[in-house]
């Protein structure tokens, strides 16, 4: 693909993780390819139904889930993009907004459907730190190996 065309793709996704919602997850199809390659911290897995399958986990535990784009840098070779997810955990303090900051690696095929999506982000401190059990115990660590 060319720079442009990378371009209209990433647009596309951001149009469509700024509007996610539960009832969108049988829409990824839309934006990623058959047999495309998701991995996360937790995650990874090839083929729409198992990146639908991740979604649909994450709407089963979070509410009020937001992604907002950061910032974009594409070439003909793919996107790499930051974001922030708002959310709420349903079964932990449901009260309290949550947040992640992370980046993804996005290449695309020549339809502007993903292919490879790699997110980077640090679950120690974005997630385990934040949690009440865990959390007090992951700062201490920090503090005593940094």
């Amino acid at each position: 693909m060319n720079a442009p065309d990378v371009r209209a793709a990433v647009e596309r996704v951001r149009a469509f993780y700024e509007a996610l919602a539960p009832g969108d997850v049988e829409r990824l199809g839309e934006v990623y390819a058959p047999n495309a390659y998701f991995r996360d911290p937790f995650n990874e897995v090839r083929g729409v139904a198992a990146i639908r399958g991740i979604f649909a986990r994450m709407f089963e535990h979070l509410d009020d889930c937001r992604f907002t784009i950061r910032d974009v840098v594409a070439d003909e070779r793919g996107a790499m993009i930051t974001w922030d997810l708002t959310f709420r955990l349903r079964q932990l303090r449901p009260r309290e907004t949550r947040s992640i900051h992370g980046a993804s690696h996005l290449r695309f095929d020549g339809g502007g459907r993903v292919v490879y999506h790699r997110d980077y982000w640090d679950a120690a401190e974005e997630l385990y730190a934040k949690l009440p059990l865990i959390g007090p115990v992951m700062r201490w660590l920090q503090r005593r190996l940094g």
